[in-house]
């Protein structure tokens, strides 16, 4: 049995691959050119080609504390039925982002990850006798790159089972097979994942098979501290109305201007909803005071800030 600590650094490595961020973006939002996934969202990319998005973003809006619910439903059909138009929706982009401050959000995917990958891949990986906290990382990563089961039976079948291998020596075999088939890949989305069989290769050299931190996985440090802290891009404050929101040094940074971000691309105007008030946002609130025949400052104040964010 893995110690939760164990498990949270298994799980962090994933969350490198995918986002260069020990505790996952929950908020990220890629588009990859020639990615059959499409649309991909949140801590550890679920995609929307695959019917994820929609299995995950329904499980959210069907909580009552959700507090994106009532914008996000709108579109639960378009997702159910797999509408790739949805990847040009950024609408629909900058509403994902916000949910990333919804600690409801942050739990409903931890909760989502864990049921569809992390506990089908550990099941997977006690019932082949892979114990190691390195081999089920590595068990880990197909579930969540795809195509385990076919890399699985290629190692089988060309290097040798585990019985025959051992654990280390078979993880070791399924890393170089794998590494191959990316490489030897016709798609180029594939090809360039090839550092993370590099990654695991250098973990298995420094003998990490149990994870021990603190340990570095492509420049990027696990330790106690990153793994218990914020994740990056969510914010879980300042309030909207408690601060007058205006181009700064340092720049303005929380939950209030995620808000007020949201609130222009509701009114369509094309921003990303980054929660950092930059010129950018200083720029498209005064095109927005100028439309609404407000005085054009650039400055959000409380009453513009009570229009905005409903």
């Amino acid at each position: 049995m893995l110690t939760s600590t164990q498990v949270k650094t298994a799980q962090s490595i994933l969350n490198i691959f995918e986002t260069s961020e020990v505790r996952g973006d929950y908020s990220l939002v890629t588009l990859i050119e020639g990615d059959t996934g499409h649309l991909t969202f949140g801590r550890s990319q679920t995609t929307l080609g695959s019917g994820n998005l929609f299995k995950l973003l329904q499980r959210y809006c069907g909580n009552d504390g959700a507090r994106f619910a009532t914008r996000l439903e709108t579109y639960l059909g378009r997702l159910q039925a797999l509408d790739f138009g949805l990847d040009a929706d950024r609408k629909l982009h900058n509403i994902l982002r916000a949910t990333a401050d919804d600690p409801v959000m942050r739990d409903t995917q931890d909760d989502f990850f864990d049921m569809y990958y992390w506990q089908p891949a550990a099941r997977a990986a006690q019932k082949m006798g892979i114990t190691s906290a390195l081999g089920v990382a590595v068990v880990y990563d197909g579930y969540i790159h795809g195509s385990w089961a076919r890399m699985r039976d290629r190692t089988n079948q060309e290097e040798g089972t585990l019985s025959d291998l051992g654990e280390q020596g078979w993880v070791k075999a399924y890393v170089k097979v794998r590494r191959a088939w990316l490489a030897g890949s016709t798609r180029a989305d594939l090809r360039a994942t090839v550092y993370r069989m590099d990654a695991f290769q250098r973990l298995m050299d420094q003998e990490y098979w149990g994870l021990e931190i603190p340990l570095v996985v492509r420049g990027v440090e696990i330790t106690l501290e990153t793994l218990h802290a914020t994740p990056r891009g969510c914010y879980d404050g300042p309030q909207p109305g408690t601060r007058v929101l205006s181009l700064q040094s340092p720049l303005l940074r929380g939950l209030d201007v995620r808000l007020v971000q949201l609130g222009l691309s509701d009114r369509g105007v094309d921003i990303k909803a980054d929660g950092i008030f930059g010129r950018t946002s200083q720029r498209l609130i005064k095109d927005y005071q100028t439309g609404a025949g407000l005085p054009v400052t650039g400055v959000v104040d409380i009453p513009l800030i009570a229009q905005l964010v409903v």
